[in-house]
């Protein structure tokens, strides 16, 4: 049976001391890697040099998200990834881009995202990235709002949220009222919100 939009076996990293380098893609459900356009829009509002943030990808993936981030300087990026192909592969691709050393921490654990968030301290992390399987509402409203207690975005950084078209932005927001949509995108299927806390 011929296959429609197939997903590209490569997506390359934007920015940083990774930049160019690729990655690979397994064909997995729900398996969606952040676009090019996309992951460059996000690091032009967080900035291109992230030392000092502690940075969480709840559900990896292809880990391009998280690996942006440590090829840019991030104190320490934690991925996390249940699937146990997705996880190998992370550890492949990690292996890959290490042949030239960052100074990020980068951790690959095979969890659940959502329960690794819920045994977190409170404002432990500064960027957390969250972009799980887009049919699975539940999961990401619950990421979302365990997240806002976990992120403390002070020193930088914030809440980064893709969710499909379909959903409406406001719907997302009321998850967390002290949080707000600082930065937000929409491109074909998919939108995307950086929040950002109104402590600050």
């Amino acid at each position: 049976m011929h296959k429609t939009a197939e997903p590209p076996k490569k997506v390359r990293i934007i920015g940083g001391l990774w930049r160019s380098r690729l990655l690979s893609v397994l064909d997995l459900p729900g398996l969606r890697p952040s676009t090019d356009r996309i992951r460059e829009t996000l690091f032009n509002w967080l900035g291109q040099d992230l030392s000092g943030l502690r940075c969480l990808d709840l559900f990896a993936g292809t880990g391009a998200l998280g690996f942006e981030a440590a090829s840019r300087n991030a104190e320490a990026v934690i991925l996390l990834e249940k699937d146990k192909k997705a996880y190998v592969n992370l550890q492949a691709n990690l292996k890959l881009l290490l042949s030239t050393p960052v100074s990020s921490t980068v951790e690959i654990l095979h969890k659940d995202g959502l329960e690794f968030l819920k045994q977190q301290a409170d404002h432990s992390s500064n960027l957390i990235f969250i972009d799980p399987p887009f049919q699975d509402f539940a999961l990401l409203d619950h990421s979302i709002i365990g997240a806002s207690r976990v992120c403390d975005d002070s020193a930088g950084g914030g809440i980064y949220v893709e969710f499909p078209a379909s959903r409406r932005r406001e719907e997302v927001e009321a998850l967390i009222p002290e949080w707000h949509c600082g930065k937000y995108l929409e491109a074909g299927a998919v939108k995307a919100c950086l929040f950002r806390s109104r402590r600050g």
